[in-house]
């Protein structure tokens, strides 16, 4: 696998590629974008922090690109959606730095509220000046978090060691977890009218950018304190500099920036400002979370060359990783059933119904629905598919595609049934897994227990004395051995299916005299390339 890394990453984080002979890593860092667009067809993975945009002139050059890397925690300068779109995997490293994040913000707020900076630079320049320096206290202030996530979290548990009152507001956080944590969820409105301290910690999205401007900061108390330290542009900045020179906000800490470097006067109105603490994007700036957001990254690339689960991938649904040991079988499972399922249906199919029984339906399950839409699509069209572009392909194609989740599961601890419907046919299938391999235990509307195997014969005929013999005359005449044979039928003499396993493929002569032999209503050689028979 050949690597690219554009952007300055830790050395020590990169140590765990550099030792595998699977690995040819190349750092190339400071290149122009033609220069990256020239060279960055011949890698599959780049490795990126915030120095280099990955977006549509890179992904189309980017022809044998599998995986992007970003060594942090924000991807604003990453088109996922667009690399979903082209199968490339976009990993993160949320945590890396999480640690590091909440201690700038902390360090910044302080020195912003005590002056440290200005009396620094007064006191080197031979000055002794304390009045003007005078600051305040955190004790007793209220503050507000704005995304109470990894970051949020930490801080917000620090400003509580300040003794302040923390409300914090997040629609994607839960109660308890705000209650673990000491603090009280409240609106974004209830954060601006009634804190002293605001500071924020969300992603910059389409939904966040912007989030805080004019109408907010007029909402807030008067000499509030203003601190940004996740993502530039999550406050209005023209907003904020008014803010600032018309006395609302008393102190503000900026760290990040909508653009970087900063060249527009709004921006170098900020930076100069008196009352407004600057640094320039250096919240994950610790020597430990850059070694830890390159040794994120370099796990998630082993994992894949392993076939190993991503933990941090931002475009594949996700199981609970502590779940995964439990749920890998069936991802195995729901794989099987899709090849073979899709060998059944002739033209593209419709709508693709996944149903989960049992107690695997407790669980988020979209994981493996997923990884069954990509075995499905897989067969049916030409790009590659795999787990981050098979939704976005299915509604191209126009396909349906349903989930349904019950705990009631009959004989079985769990069953995944896959439903597939195309021009007017409807072919269903159901699996279970038998000490952790799987086997097809329904096709159709007939009971059957069998282990998928590599080659398979099946076929529907009228059930009549001799039927087996003739199969297996024809198979014997032209030494094609049978494996196993299973038999299911709706009634006594009435229709009767046949699967069998057999150690070669057959030829579409042998198919077509057995057809003819039995009078088969369906038949249907399958090659099942992705069995695997065990775990």
């Amino acid at each position: 696998m050949k690597i690219i890394v554009t952007d300055e990453v830790a050395d020590q984080g990169l140590e765990l590629l550099k030792q595998d002979p699977r690995i040819e890593m190349d750092i190339r860092l400071g290149l122009k974008k033609e220069e990256l667009l020239a060279l960055i067809g011949d890698y599959e993975v780049i490795i990126t922090r915030s120095g280099t945009t990955v977006d549509k002139d890179l992904l189309d050059a980017a022809k044998n690109l599998k995986m992007v890397a970003r060594a942090g925690v924000g991807i604003d300068n990453v088109d996922v959606d667009y690399a979903s779109s082209k199968g490339v995997i976009v990993v993160n490293a949320p945590f890396g730095n999480t640690n590091s994040a909440a201690e700038h913000t902390m360090a910044l707020l302080m020195a912003a509220c005590r002056n440290v900076t200005v009396a620094n630079a007064s006191l080197k320049a031979g000055e002794w000046k304390r009045a003007p320096f005078t600051g305040v206290e955190l004790k007793g202030k209220t503050a507000g978090v704005i995304g109470l996530g990894k970051v949020g979290g930490r801080v917000a548990t620090r400003l509580k060691a300040f003794e302040c009152e923390v409300l914090a507001c997040d629609p994607y956080i839960a109660v308890k977890r705000a209650h673990d944590l000491g603090v009280k969820l409240v609106s974004h409105d209830e954060i601006y009218k009634k804190c002293d301290i605001i500071t924020v910690h969300t992603p910059l999205t389409d939904e966040t950018k912007g989030m805080i401007g004019a109408r907010e900061l007029a909402m807030m108390k008067d000499g509030v304190i203003v601190m940004n330290v996740a993502r530039g542009g999550i406050i209005d900045e023209p907003a904020l500099l008014d803010a600032m020179n018309n006395g609302k906000i008393a102190i503000a800490g900026v760290d990040v920036w909508s653009e970087e470097p900063p060249k527009t006067d709004v921006l170098k109105g900020l930076i100069a400002h008196p009352r407004v603490t600057v640094t320039p994007h250096l919240g994950a700036n610790t020597h430990e979370a850059q070694i830890n957001v390159a040794v994120d990254v370099s796990k998630e690339i082993l994992n894949y060359l392993d076939e190993k689960p991503l933990e941090n991938a931002v475009n594949i649904p996700r199981f609970d990783m502590a779940l995964m040991d439990q749920m890998r079988p069936f991802l195995n499972l729901v794989n099987v059933m899709a090849d073979f399922g899709i060998q059944l249906l002739d033209g593209h199919p419709e709508k693709i119904t996944f149903s989960y029984a049992g107690a695997i339906a407790h669980y988020d399950c979209s994981p493996l629905t997923v990884c069954g839409l990509a075995a499905l699509l897989g067969r049916v069209v030409d790009q590659d598919v795999n787990m981050v572009n098979a939704s976005l392909i299915a509604e191209q194609m126009g396909i349906v595609v349903e989930e349904t989740k019950t705990t009631s599961a009959d004989a079985f601890s769990n069953l995944i049934t896959l439903i597939a419907e195309g021009d007017g046919k409807r072919r269903t299938i159901a699996g279970a897994l038998f000490e952790g391999a799987p086997r097809i235990v329904r096709l159709r509307d007939y009971a059957m227990d069998f282990t998928p195997e590599e080659h398979m014969l099946l076929l529907h005929y009228a059930d009549r004395p001799g039927m087996i013999g003739k199969i297996g005359t024809i198979m014997g005449k032209h030494e094609i051995n049978i494996g196993s044979m299973n038999l299911g039928r709706s009634e006594k003499k009435g229709e009767a299916m046949v699967i069998l396993s057999i150690d070669s493929a057959v030829s579409q002569a042998v198919i077509e005299e057995i057809k003819q032999a039995t009078e088969a209503t369906f038949i249907r050689a399958i090659h099942m390339a992705s069995v695997k028979t065990s775990p």
